[in-house]
């Protein structure tokens, strides 16, 4: 999620970076930086919140004439959201900004403590700019020095790095997170992550692939693949179009977000993963000291995430949860007791409803823990601690990756409690992580399952209804997609207990009803094939998801063989989240705008 900027020329590159930056801002941040090398000298300024803060210290600062800078937008992963941790890093005399994870900065830091090298942060970015000085020392120039430090990384990164030894050259790496170089009709070069900040300034560009590296100056893009061979750069027209550059091609903003929660869900377990527990180091763990419950409180997708949780602490981390859902809560007089962790969930930090119970509970002597999406926003600010979701900002109306990376911060959670409270085996926790660890495959969308799904939501465009049904941690994944289909189709949809189909709801059945079920074969199998059948009896039209084919079904959508009912879970997410999307195109609807939006009424 975060992001990176760069530019070599002469016009303002201070206004270059900071335009830049800016044009990253949807992709969210807790901080940025840049970092300008002109005249042999180094300026760095970097500042934590939004960009307003960072232009605010740069506001007295002016470039004039030919100058190298690069520039960043960070999500915290190793370490907080502070000055100190923000990119662009330090060495003697080398300035480095870093997308992605250095699998093996550990090692890395270890050998340069004990050759003496000071850290100023907590992050693995700065291994690499003391790599890069260290290798300095002992090659016989800047690019073999860095050529060196790139084979002595693991992990997902891209890179820029600038250093006073070659003062106009930025030097780039690209193995795992995006990045491109950009030309003008001069002789100005610009770097970003994304096309949108090069909109404007560069007319051609060349996308890196994976195992790319090399430097660019004012005069030559000399680049190397990953069998360290010499190629020559690509170049395609850049488009104008803002707009349509952050779509990256998608129809919708939602069919964009759908695609990219893989990306999201390996940032959310960017640095709080290892072979044998969860770190969260932006908690301390005496928040959960004295605690024998836990109640969450949200609303809408965010509370279908913390009825997924619910699930998984009473299952797992073995202590009582309940579930509010915040716009009723607040109207109560609920008992709240100071042996109660109270958690609430919102994309943006601001829903007004569920900002209000985090007040209740504050007054009321709770400790209190937010999930939220969003740093320094109203509950960030009030919660007593933060576990940020680093979905990155969704411009869809419709939340997917909110949900999705809500989902895997309650699972990680769920385990780091289990081994504060002693209720799971190390070795369940380490088969757990192993787990989340493919969570980014198993949400990836194939072409095979999305054109499969275009072709089957024709079917589902007329009828009285929809019932997504689940059983376990798959009834609020049912309530999410019933969700999803009514907020962009503006068909009616409801999700519902598969049990609870008999005692009642089952009377709507016949074949204009549409009946959504999820089938997981690593959970409670048996039972639900059991209410489908029911469902089926009475002619309603079956759409089964599942490992297993169901003879029964009118439609079936087969999803991967899984390991466990989790990757399950995310597997099924994507295809109602797709499903949803399809039969709402079909229909016509902007999905990324609410209906009748100049006719909303303002909610508090």
């Amino acid at each position: 999620m975060c992001g990176i900027v760069g530019y070599l020329g002469e016009k303002n590159t201070k206004e270059i970076l900071l335009d830049g930056l800016k044009e990253l801002e949807y992709r969210g941040y807790d901080s940025a930086g840049i970092a300008v090398l002109q005249d042999n000298q180094f300026s760095n300024y970097k500042a934590i919140g939004k960009l307003v803060n960072l232009e605010e210290k740069t506001k007295d600062y002016t470039t004039n004439g030919f100058a190298v800078g690069i520039g960043h937008t960070r999500w915290a992963t190793h370490g907080k959201p502070t000055e100190l941790n923000a990119h662009p890093h330090l060495g003697e005399s080398s300035y480095v900004v870093h997308n992605g994870i250095i699998e093996n900065y550990a090692e890395l830091k270890k050998e340069l403590l004990g050759d003496g090298v000071t850290f100023l942060s907590q992050t693995d970015t700065e291994v690499i700019v003391h790599q890069f000085e260290k290798n300095l020392k002992v090659c016989s120039s800047a690019f073999e020095a860095f050529d060196k430090t790139i084979g002595e990384l693991a992990g997902a990164y891209a890179i820029l790095l600038v250093t006073k030894s070659e003062p106009e050259t930025i030097f780039f790496a690209k193995h795992g997170s995006p990045m491109l170089v950009g030309i003008d009709d001069g002789n100005e070069k610009y770097f970003a992550s994304s096309d949108t900040p090069l909109i404007g300034h560069a007319t051609e560009v060349n996308y890196f692939e994976d195992g790319d590296y090399g430097f660019v100056s004012s005069k030559e893009i000399v680049i190397f693949d990953k069998d360290a061979k010499m190629k020559k750069p690509i170049f395609t027209k850049l488009s104008q179009n803002k707009l349509s550059a952050q779509k990256d091609g998608f129809r919708f903003f939602m069919e964009k977000e759908i695609y990219e929660q893989g990306d999201v869900i390996a940032d959310t377990l960017m640095g709080r993963l290892n072979d044998e527990e969860i770190l969260f180091d932006e908690i301390d763990k005496n928040l959960f000291e004295e605690i024998n419950e836990i109640k969450l409180c949200a609303c809408g997708t965010s509370y279908h995430s913390a009825l997924s949780a619910s699930y998984l602490f009473e299952r797992y981390s073995k202590i009582k949860t309940s579930v509010e859902i915040a716009s009723e809560f607040r109207y109560r007089e609920p008992i709240m007791t100071k042996d109660t962790l109270f958690v609430v969930i919102s994309q943006s930090g601001e829903t007004a409803d569920t900002l209000e119970t985090l007040k209740m509970a504050k007054k009321a002597g709770l400790k209190t823990l937010v999930i939220c999406n969003v740093d320094n926003s109203s509950m960030v600010r009030l919660a007593d601690a933060t576990i940020l979701t680093r979905a990155g900002i969704e411009k869809g109306v419709a939340s997917t990756k909110a949900f999705a990376t809500q989902v895997t911060i309650f699972w990680m959670m769920s385990l780091y409690i289990a081994k504060l409270r002693n209720s799971l085996k190390p070795q369940e926790i380490a088969r757990q992580i192993s787990l989340l660890r493919e969570v980014p495959a198993s949400v990836k969308v194939t072409d095979e399952m999305h054109e499969k799904l275009k072709r089957l939501s024709k079917r589902y465009l007329h009828g009285h209804g929809f019932f997504f049904i689940g059983r376990d941690i798959f009834y609020p994944l049912a309530l999410e997609g019933a969700l999803k289909l009514k907020e962009i189709s503006y068909l009616h949809a409801e999700g519902y207990p598969s049990g609870e189909m008999k005692h009642g709801p089952i009377a709507l059945a016949d074949p204009e009803l549409f009946t959504i079920a999820l089938l997981p074969e690593h959970l409670h199998y048996e039972k639900s094939k059991s209410n489908v059948e029911e469902l089926s009896a009475r002619d309603s039209t079956i759409c089964a998801i599942s490992s297993i084919e169901f003879d029964k079904a009118d439609d079936f959508i087969q999803i991967n063989k899984c390991k466990d009912y989790m990757l399950e879970f995310f597997e099924m997410m994507v295809v109602v989240q797709l499903l949803s999307l399809e039969i709402s195109i079909r229909l016509g609807n902007d999905v990324d705008m609410p209906r009748n939006l100049a006719k909303s009424v303002t909610v508090e």
